[in-house]
Order: C-alpha cells, then structure tokens, then sequence
C-alpha cells in the first residue's frame, strides 16, 4: 500500500511539477545557499517518461517486499530516512566535483531498499551489487548523463541501514 502511495506520488509529481522548476526542486549547489527542500524533493522528479517508468518498476518490485517484510511505517522511515542520507552524501559530492548537477529523481531511495533487501538475503547481494553497477555505468558510456554517485551511496545507505537497525525476523 505505501509503496503504491509513493508511486501514486512520483506519477502525479511528474505531471504537474513543471521541467522549468527543477532547478528550484532538484538537488544541486544552491541547497548550500537556503533551499534544503531540495534534499527531499528532488526524490519526486524524473528527467522522462522513461526514467519515471524504469525508477517505478524498481521501487514496485524491492519496495512491495520489503514493506511486507518491514511493515509501513518502518519501510516508510527506511525510504525517507535512506532517501534523505544518500541526498546528503549526493549534495557533499556535487560540492566537491561537480558544481554544474542538478540530481532529480528517487533512484537513491530505491537503491536504499536494494542495499537493505542486499543485507537480509546475503544471496542475492552480489547479483544487486551488479545490477547497481550496470545501472550506474552503462548509461555513461552511451552519453546518458546519470548520478551514478546517487546509486552507489543509496545502496551502501540501505546496507549500513539494515545492519544497524534491522528489524529480526527470518528471511
């Protein structure tokens, strides 16, 4: 349920936040200067129809387990509270390398859930390692600019996340 909501959420976002706003809404060096909205609210846009589709199918198949498994308010907080840290780690790295960005999109906060899901089945973490690898790097080298930073930091967030405070139960 909570996983269709945020969906429900990250579809109408894109339909009605205007492209011309995403310089105030994505995540980029004016947070530094007072717009720190921009942590939790470039996690709702999407450059297209295409990243909008491809993010959703992920957040739909991580996110429909984990909730079950969590619960929704603990798969909640795990979304939002990994979402907004790798959004943290994301703004720390366009201050240091590159000023220019401006980071749209919840592909932190699904790769969260893939670094949490990656910690409670020790199985698959290698084949998530991967996919976070190829979904990072493959678009660079056909020129799709991706914050491919965003991936790598969510995914170690969702995996520091479940180490430290995951809930016990059996897998």
């Amino acid at each position: 349920m909570i996983t269709l909501l945020l969906i429900f959420l990250n579809i109408i976002v894109y339909f009605i936040v205007p492209y011309a706003n995403y310089s105030s809404f994505g995540l980029n060096i004016s947070f530094f200067k007072g717009d720190y909205w921009q942590i939790l609210s470039s996690m709702f846009l999407h450059s297209g129809l295409t990243h909008l589709i491809l993010n959703m199918i992920m957040l739909f198949q991580f996110g429909s387990i984990l909730e079950r498994y969590l619960g929704k308010i603990y798969f909640l907080l795990v979304y939002f509270i990994g979402g907004i840290l790798c959004s943290l780690l994301s703004v720390v790295y366009i201050y240091f390398f590159d000023s220019n960005v401006n980071l749209i999109g919840a592909s932190g906060a699904i790769c969260v859930l893939m670094g949490y899901f990656a910690f409670l089945d020790r199985k698959s973490t290698l084949g998530i390692i991967v996919a976070i690898l190829l979904m990072s790097f493959i678009p660079l080298t056909i020129g799709v600019n991706i914050a491919w930073y965003g991936h790598i930091f969510g995914f170690i967030c969702g995996f520091v996340l479940a180490k430290t405070i995951s809930i016990k139960k059996c897998f």
